[in-house]
């Protein structure tokens, strides 16, 4: 771990001491989905609900990158959703308050001159993405459910915009697919390979709009 540490160390001092140095805080709005349930559920409102979702937060985070090269980055992106959870169907039913936080690492491309004023960008990462636990009243009972870390990826295009060497603003948009699970939707038979049970996978998406601050250091 130690060795580790000093070569991350020695990495990241000459992007320090050559201004290649880029973090970024940002603000935003979250459009989120859940995932469908297997079976529809009849509940004590007389309602169906065969969807769970988060609702639509804002979002806020930030990023730090290193530049590797004229327009090659990499680096860490951390973001955090305040939501509900919520049951749909015939009806919208709020459960609880939950906290959805993003962690990834990153590889980023940006596009001309290294110190042109305009720079739009391209970004793709790997992580997981952490749903927070959820405390509800459920028929007059108080529940609590547990958080669940999932994997996830996320991939983002934007602009960079510098009117100052090192003071610039970032404009992006962000989609961040995290896989929750695989529902069997039948068997598949082929003469050579023979039969296979086939799974759907399905996903939490969250598709942001934000934009903040820059500093190059």
């Amino acid at each position: 771990v130690i060795t580790a540490g000093l070569l991350v160390m020695a990495g990241v001092a000459p992007a320090f001491a050559q201004g290649r140095v880029e973090v970024s805080g940002f603000v935003g709005f979250s459009l989120n989905d859940g995932v469908d349930s297997e079976s529809a559920i009849i509940a004590g409102d007389g309602n169906i609900y065969d969807n769970i979702e988060p609702k639509d937060s804002a979002v806020y985070g930030f990023t730090v990158g290193f530049l590797v090269g004229e327009g090659a980055e990499v680096g860490f992106r951390w973001a955090q959703a305040p939501t509900t959870l919520q049951a749909t169907g015939t009806n919208d039913r709020e459960i609880g308050d939950m906290s959805m936080n993003s962690y990834h690492g990153y590889f980023a491309y940006n596009f001309g001159e290294s110190e042109s004023p305009t720079r739009p960008f391209v970004l793709i990462g790997l992580g997981a993405t952490s749903f927070g636990s959820i405390d509800a009243t459920v028929a007059g009972v108080n529940r609590s459910t547990p958080g669940e870390t999932q994997f996830s990826t996320t991939w983002a295009a934007g602009v960079k915009i510098f009117p100052n060497p090192h003071v610039g603003v970032r404009l992006a948009m962000e989609w961040t697919p995290t896989y929750i699970k695989t529902d069997s939707v039948g068997w598949w038979c082929d003469p050579y390979w023979g039969c296979y049970l086939v799974g759907d996978a399905q996903y939490s998406n969250q598709f942001q709009f934000n934009g903040g601050v820059t500093v190059r250091f």
